[in-house]
């Protein structure tokens, strides 16, 4: 941050200098569908106004899993008995070198309208709303063209066939789902995806893309957090 030349700052101007600032993501700050979205690669990402971010990173949730470990917090259209849902969209986040952005400031409420963009891909409408105010807003885009962004990005990724309608759960090592994702889709390679795990249960895989979203993109320090258990167990979905 720039120092100012000014000798004494009032404590007006540092309140109203601070909250120019988007957020980071801190210990406590808890958002919906497990947190995924709380451990960052790296702390110290800001931006002083959305947009200023070097690429995506869209996280896929596997539903089953997410119901089985999240416990009294348990979405219920998510978790409901015949649900069905397998890999839905948690969030795209615009993402730093040093860490992923949240909380930008002076962005307007998506409209139905925006909404429409990504109908289906999140498990509710609630989470959609909530990843616009947390990460959407700082891609620097109106929330139309951010969830049109979000549904480009989705339809960009195959969904690798052990994955689509599994009729019992399944046990992987976490290399062999990255393994699965990499030989569905062309371009995808080691060090532009991780999976996340839980309790021993698939969680979720984030893949990384450059930030037009044309190509995947490597993110080391994204990839390095993949789960690093020897077996992790796929639950069927509900």
């Amino acid at each position: 941050m720039r120092k100012l030349r000014l000798p004494v700052l009032s404590a007006l101007a540092v309140v109203l200098f601070a909250a120019a600032e988007p957020a980071r993501a801190g210990a406590g700050d808890c958002i919906l569908d497990h947190c995924a979205d709380r451990a960052t690669p790296s702390q110290g990402a800001q931006a002083t106004t959305g947009g200023g971010f070097d690429f995506y990173v869209l996280s896929l949730s596997w539903s089953a899993g997410f119901c089985e470990t999240v416990g009294a917090r348990r979405p219920a259209a998510q978790c409901a008995p015949g649900a069905g849902q397998g890999f839905v969209v948690h969030g795209l986040w615009p993402q730093s070198e040093t860490g992923f952005l949240n909380d930008c400031p002076g962005a307007s409420a998506p409209s139905r309208i925006a909404l429409d963009h990504v109908k289906g891909l999140y498990p509710d409408e609630g989470l959609a709303r909530h990843e616009w105010r947390k990460h959407g807003t700082c891609s620097g885009k109106s929330p139309s063209d951010y969830f049109a962004d979000v549904a480009s990005a989705r339809a960009r990724v195959v969904v690798p066939a052990p994955f689509e309608k599994p009729a019992a759960a399944q046990t992987f090592s976490p290399i062999d789902v990255e393994r699965a994702f990499i030989a569905a889709n062309p371009g995808l390679r080691m060090g532009m995806i991780s999976v996340g795990c839980r309790q021993g249960v698939l969680e979720d895989v984030k893949i990384c893309f450059s930030k037009d979203l044309r190509d995947f993109r490597a993110c080391d320090d994204v990839a390095r957090r993949s789960c690093h258990t020897r077996e992790i167990r796929v639950p069927q979905p509900l």
